[in-house]
């Protein structure tokens, strides 16, 4: 991250605090930071329909019309993909427990702004969120593992028994005909038979769910290594 600036979204009604958090973590020297400013829900709204690629979104409680915890309900139901760290200005236990219910990732008194302890949180929740979606991504690639292995025991077993035959009809053409007349079809019919044994083999012991693109949308499984 710190070759890269790294993105908030501020939700905060009080200018001057939103300024005090922009010279804050402008003064950080590890990372550098955009801080994107907005007072109230229908900003924030329109911002994340126009552009809604953040690191992070910093949340104010207290806010006209709807608060921070009615718009962080709402951000979550549209599957937005960002932690979000709550701000409010004293140290709630009971809406603490709300927030993070409601799956916000860290919760910040306001005193805290002058101290270290907000980029090192913001930067803290961002790689959690970031190791929580490569996790995510493991899972999923494994699931699809797991159903393809289950796929191809059926397919694998229907491929074996022709590919025996294939292997037997060689043999045989070798023990008929004279090297000259066997020549040509039999390097075809080995050549072709080594290919799909090796796919057989590479299927059965598949260990990593890797995909090519073919055609289009279509991708194919990449049995390539």
């Amino acid at each position: 991250m710190a070759n890269n600036k790294i993105r908030i979204l501020l939700v905060e009604d009080n200018k001057d605090f939103a300024k005090l958090v922009t010279v804050y973590l402008n003064r950080y020297e590890k990372d550098k930071f955009e801080i994107i400013w907005k007072e109230n829900y229908q900003d924030t709204i329109k911002q994340l329909e126009e552009d809604a690629a953040f690191d992070v979104v910093l949340m104010d409680y207290f806010l006209p019309g709807k608060n921070g915890l009615e718009i962080t309900k709402e951000l979550k139901a549209k599957k937005y993909d960002f932690p979000i760290i709550f701000l409010t200005v004293n140290k709630d236990f009971e809406l603490a427990v709300d927030v993070m219910k409601i799956g916000v990732d860290d919760y910040l008194v306001k005193e805290e702004i002058s101290s270290p302890v907000l980029p090192k949180t913001v930067i803290s929740v961002i790689e959690k969120h970031r190791l929580k979606d490569q996790l995510m991504q493991l899972e999923i690639s494994q699931q699809r593992l797991q159903a393809i292995r289950e796929t191809l025991m059926g397919v694998v077993g229907e491929f074996e028994k022709p590919l025996v035959e294939m292997k037997t009809i060689s043999q045989n053409i070798k023990a008929l005909f004279p090297s000259e007349a066997q020549k040509n079809y039999l390097k075809i019919i080995e050549e072709n038979v080594i290919r799909l044994d090796d796919r057989l083999t590479k299927l059965k012991t598949l260990k990593v769910y890797r995909s090519v693109k073919y055609i289009k949308d279509i991708k194919m499984l990449d049995l390539s290594v």
